[in-house]
């Protein structure tokens, strides 16, 4: 009845706002290949600017990103210790991360998809494109794009600035961040720090039965990045950038992988980023070369021996647009990357991957054509194709779209070897499986953006993902594994969670959402957004897996930040309604709903310095998204806002 109730308010608040027209989506968007106003893309596309993520009532990333309509953000823990990320009903390995254009994704796991090597006061906005775009930019984007572009990166503005925060909460908390760019003619420098760091809160020993005590444990962290980059654009055309970026975690890792009585694991993952580009401006036409280098640490300790993982990811990009008329403009690329794992549980492991795509828009009055064609050949998974259209046809009040597409995503390296070098792996522990072959899905959508008026939009979009041979955890016996070669020994008769082809897996739903941007009067100034997505995934052999239907049937969300000359008040609030699950070995249980609300309140004491209330969790729910991996109760913190 809360949600309800709340939905109800909300909508209806739309209407008491005074209305004092700001344009919106005025932003072209460069995460389609070709730059493009969002109205002229076909596709469902938000942007979180600079000023919009600094005013998040946020501390990492991923409590950013949780903020976005339609996009579902399943945390191990606060403060950006860990998160997977869903977009329409994707498992969290179909997501596509990127930075200034560059994969992210790590080879050894998806889990690490979220572990993103940029601070915020770094980033210039943030594009999240829903749905395929395999066409553009290759495996992995199945459920959707995030696109992170750094101020370097981008059209900086002239001059100098710096901003951060300082903020110390309960459970001796400590989160902070400083950021700084310089834009000098044709040069251009940046750097940003961030830390989260905490003991973490207390979780009481459980007793289960007379035989059986689990023992009390703190959720810790220590969360460090930092980066710099550096930007030089010459007279006839040539510009060069640069950055790295290094980031450090160290947490209580404790029923995040498994609900193991024996679980008391803790992790430290490190991952040190490099990204090189140079480009080439003329009239009609740019080229862009870009090489990225990643290289990952990972230890893990479950119990007590640990497993080391080093993975390294080498990423060659060479992309050309040209203008052939005002009406047509053609973009061709292509792609060379290697990954590597060097592990004690997983082994040492190497593949190629190469991709070429071309890609068109042609652009008449108000009609708005995309073609793409992409091919790869992986050592993985052989050779793919993989088209995509997308049209929209634009009038003066609304915005009619449509796409449709392939995608391909193949396995990692915890996927494909996790614990095949385990001997007497004990029951119910997750299995590699190395002849899983790739994934495939198809999906189509068709949408509609309505302009209530120049300062409030209203989307609406329905998908539908036909897919086979994803893969996921699945309940397996010994005896129908032992067929696989390259898998150590196995308990005889012992069920294991081995990765498995799932066939025929199909998802559909529709997103409903409500953006409003306006100015109240000279001083204040309002943004709202609203959204509502509905999902439902279901398999012809009704398979019961880990991760395929593990995301939210139900999914709202609201934010809204209000800035006035002295004050700034941000409050974002989150429902989801999924699949319960228990777990009765370590007292836990993942309920089938819960609803979280964030705030935090900002006074200006001058134009450079502000202090910072922020609440966590406002109203103290217990609540969890991976079960067994308790989320934060209501967290406190207060401090200092600077901005030179």
């Amino acid at each position: 009845m809360r949600f309800y109730t709340t939905l109800i308010i909300l909508f209806l608040g739309l209407n008491l706002i005074a209305q004092k027209p700001m344009l919106i989506d005025t932003i072209q968007v460069s995460t389609g290949q070709i730059p493009l106003k969002i109205s002229e893309t076909g596709r469902n596309i938000t942007i979180l600017t600079a000023e919009q993520i600094q005013n998040i009532p946020a501390t990492s990333l991923d409590e950013i990103l949780q903020t976005v309509p339609g996009l579902e953000v399943q945390s191990r823990g606060g403060f950006g210790v860990q998160a997977d990320i869903s977009l329409r009903g994707s498992t969290f390995t179909q997501v596509l991360m990127l930075l200034d254009g560059m994969k992210l994704n790590d080879p050894l796991t998806a889990h690490f998809n979220g572990y993103m090597p940029v601070t915020p006061d770094e980033i210039e906005r943030i594009e999240i494109l829903r749905g395929p775009a395999a066409a553009m930019y290759g495996p992995d984007a199945v459920g959707g794009v995030i696109n992170i572009i750094t101020k370097t990166f981008s059209n900086q503005k002239e001059g100098v600035h710096q901003s951060g925060s300082l903020n110390y909460g309960q459970h001796k908390l400590v989160t902070g961040q400083q950021g700084f760019s310089i834009k000098k003619g044709a040069m251009s420098i940046g750097g940003g720090v961030s830390i989260n760091q905490s003991e973490g809160e207390f979780v009481e020993q459980k007793v289960i039965d007379t035989t059986t005590t689990l023992d009390a444990y703190n959720n810790f962290f220590d969360l460090k990045t930092i980066g710099a980059s550096f930007g030089y654009d010459f007279s006839n055309g040539i510009k060069v950038r640069a950055r790295t970026a290094y980031d450090f975690r160290d947490f209580g890792a404790r029923y995040f992988y498994s609900s193991s009585t024996f679980d008391k694991s803790t992790e430290k993952v490190a991952n040190w980023w490099n990204h090189f580009q140079v480009s080439k401006t003329e009239n009609q036409s740019s080229t862009d070369f870009n090489v990225a280098y990643k290289y990952n640490t990972d230890e893990f300790i479950f119990s007590s021996s640990p497993n080391n993982h080093l993975s390294q990811y080498l990423n060659f990009t060479l992309n050309h647009l040209h203008y052939l008329n005002d009406n047509t403009t053609l973009k061709s690329g292509a792609q060379v990357d290697q990954r590597q794992v060097e592990s004690n549980d997983r082994g040492d492991h190497e593949d190629f991957h190469y991709g070429a795509y071309a890609m068109g828009v042609y652009q008449k009055n108000s009609l708005n054509l995309t073609t793409s064609l992409r091919g790869d050949f992986d050592d993985n998974y052989g050779f793919e194709f993989s088209p995509q259209v997308n049209v929209s046809y634009v009038f003066p009040s609304f915005v009619v779209r449509a796409s449709a597409g392939k995608s391909i995503r193949a396995a990692d390296y915890t996927e494909r070897y996790n614990n095949n070098n385990s001997i007497d792996l004990p029951r119910n522990r997750r299995l590699g499986n190395p002849s899983l072959v790739a994934e495939r899905s198809w999906t189509e959508e068709i949408g509609l953006d309505y302009s209530v008026a120049k300062h409030w939009q209203l989307k609406a979009t329905a998908f539908a993902r036909q897919s086979s041979n994803l893969i996921d955890y699945v309940s397996t016996n010994q005896t129908e594994i032992g067929s696989v070669s390259e898998i150590g020994n196995l308990l005889d008769s012992t069920n294991y969670l081995f990765a498995k082809n799932i066939t025929d897996v199909s998802t559909n739903g529709f997103e409903i959402e409500s953006w409003l941007k306006t100015s109240i009067n000279e001083t204040v100034n309002l943004q709202w957004s609203i959204g509502y997505t509905f999902l439902e995934t279901s398999n012809d052999e009704d398979i019961v897996s880990l991760y395929i239907s593990s995301h939210a049937k139900h999914l709202f969300n609201t934010q809204l930040l209000l800035n006035t000359g002295r004050f700034d008040f941000a409050i974002n609030g989150l429902y989801k309604q999924r699949n319960g699950q228990i777990a009765s070995g370590i007292a836990s249980e993942l309920t089938d709903s819960y609803m979280v609300w964030n705030t935090r309140v900002g006074l200006r004491l001058t134009k450079e310095f502000g202090l910072n209330f922020q609440v966590q969790n406002l109203f103290d729910e217990e609540y969890q998204n991976i079960l067994g991996a308790k989320m934060p109760n209501r967290w406190v913190m207060g401090g200092i806002k600077w901005s030179l």
